[in-house]
C-alpha cells in the first residue's frame, strides 16, 4: 500500500496501530501494509467497525494489528485483542478481499494461474 493512504489509516485509528507510533514495546506492523491500495477501503471499514466495538464494548480488550497482508490472493489481519464479534469481522473483510482488486478495489476475480491474486479484468490483463 503506498505510503499515504498507510499514514491515513495509522492517523484514523491510532489505537489499532499503536505500536506503529512507538507508543507500544513491540515491533507490530514494522513492515506496514503489505497489500495493494485496492484494499484501502475495505481495511478502513474492518477498523472503523472494529474500533467502534472496542469503544463501546466494555468487555472486549482494545484490537493491536501486529500484520496486514495479502496471502493467497486475499486479505490476511493478524492481530490481538478482540472478541468474538471482532473475529467475525475480521473473518467477513478476509473473505470479501477474494472479491475485491487488489490494485484498484474494483470487482475482481481470483486468479489462481501463476501468482494467486485477486483482480479485476483490467489489472489481471496487465499482470
Amino acid at each position: 500500500m503506498n505510503q499515504e493512504l498507510d499514514d491515513k489509516l495509522c492517523k484514523a485509528y491510532p489505537k489499532i496501530f499503536a505500536a506503529r507510533h512507538g507508543k507500544m514495546e513491540t515491533t507490530a506492523m514494522c513492515w506496514g501494509f503489505e497489500c495493494g491500495d485496492g484494499w484501502y477501503t475495505l481495511i478502513d471499514s474492518m477498523c472503523s467497525l472494529i474500533q467502534s466495538h472496542c469503544n463501546y464494548s466494555k468487555e472486549c480488550p482494545q484490537v493491536i494489528a501486529f500484520q496486514i497482508k495479502e496471502k493467497f490472493g486475499g486479505l490476511r489481519f493478524y492481530y490481538d485483542g478482540g472478541d468474538d464479534y471482532i473475529a467475525g469481522i475480521v473473518s467477513f473483510a478476509e473473505h470479501m478481499s477474494q472479491n475485491i482488486c487488489e490494485v484498484c478495489g474494483d470487482r475482481g476475480v481470483l486468479n489462481t494461474e501463476g501468482w494467486i491474486k485477486c483482480l479485476c479484468p483490467t489489472h489481471d490483463k496487465k499482470d
